[in-house]
């Protein structure tokens, strides 16, 4: 017997989650059975996409049920396989985060879509970097940049939320392309990590009265893209400083993702009508064909070292609800992570 801790829900947030709304369990799991791989996982993520599925209530993805461990991405390690597809050492991809081990059939996973397990072959890239920059924050950042606000030659480009997993390489990814960016983030050190990768003007949300006036005076002529991660101000600002027929990839409003009562839409939405703007949401679950080509266009930049990213990180699975928590917060500079493997068990808050 394998000796596992997992993180389970216990009960549906109300605002901002808290600790108590998650229990740490203790599981026995068999050797794995015919078909099944047997994992221990070395990273976990928490993503803010994952407050949605705490709700109780239809969304693009199933909401996680009370008293059951929580999904996300992780990379872990294959330490006993019945199939011949994978050996022991691999390295692998899935959807089983928010726990120590796991056992799984990789093929009745995949016959039943529901995620499959796949195996990574790092060539060199630290393997965490496959729940972020290689992963699905850059890809996500790829996607809604050049498909959904299909970036041309000379736009200014606006990024909420620009020292985040995303927001930090759709900056990286516009200025490679030779754009002038403009980002907001929250407090000096994340002004000064966006600064350090190139970005033009950034506004320190934190810091001003006024996000709507920061941006006028940040792009006097106005902007032609704007990236979605917050909501609210940030994108009453973005509205008001829209040139005409300006593309909005609208990816996240983390400003509502826990709002108990009727969540307040920008004031100016009319500005969308008269300026013909385009406001498109997308999933990057649901552009996976240009996987790819992302991977093979994030593997040369950062072979070539054009990119570069950062990561905060919690130890032990016990830590994976502050981790979570963290996020809606702003405490997080880059992509959020929880490091499992061999740490000795903490007791939990």
């Amino acid at each position: 017997m394998t000796i596992s801790r997992e993180i389970r829900l216990k009960s549906r947030p109300v605002g901002v989650p808290k600790v108590s709304d998650f229990d740490l369990a203790t599981v026995e799991l068999a050797a794995p059975g015919d078909g099944e791989i047997q994992v221990k996982n070395l990273w976990m993520s928490v993503d803010p996409y994952m407050r949605g599925r705490m709700y109780d209530r239809p969304s693009y993805v199933p909401p996680f049920q009370i008293g059951q461990a929580l999904q996300g991405g992780a990379i872990g390690e294959v330490v006993a396989s019945n199939d011949p597809d994978f050996k022991p050492g691999d390295i692998v991809n899935s959807m089983f985060g928010w726990r120590e081990a796991f056992n799984a059939n990789p093929k009745a996973l995949a016959a039943a879509g529901m995620g499959a397990i796949t195996k990574i072959d790092t060539q060199g890239v630290p393997p965490q970097a496959f729940l972020g920059v290689a992963g699905m924050p850059g890809m996500t950042a790829y996607v809604g940049l050049l498909k959904i606000a299909a970036l041309k030659d000379g736009d200014v480009v606006f990024v909420s939320a620009a020292a985040g997993a995303v927001g930090s390489i759709v900056c990286q990814i516009a200025k490679l392309k030779g754009h002038t960016v403009i980002g907001s983030a929250g407090g000096p050190e994340k002004v000064a990590f966006l600064k350090s990768i190139g970005v033009d003007h950034v506004i320190d949300y934190k810091a001003t009265p006024d996000v709507v006036a920061e941006l006028a005076k940040a792009a006097p002529k106005g902007i032609d893209v704007y990236f979605e991660n917050v909501g609210g101000v940030h994108l009453e600002a973005a509205l008001n400083s829209a040139r005409p027929f300006a593309r909005f990839a609208l990816c996240g409003m983390i400003s509502q993702y826990n709002e108990t009562g009727k969540a307040e839409g920008p004031s100016n939405i009319i500005l969308a009508v008269g300026k013909s703007l385009r406001l498109e949401g997308f999933i990057v679950s649901n552009h996976y064909d240009l996987y790819p080509q992302f991977a093979k266009d994030m593997g040369e930049w950062i072979k070539a070292g054009k990119i570069t990213w950062k990561e905060t990180v919690e130890e032990g699975v016990e830590r994976a609800p502050d981790a979570f928590i963290k996020l809606f917060s702003g405490e997080n500079m880059g992509k959020m992570l929880v490091k499992l493997g061999e740490f000795p068990p903490r007791s939990w808050a």
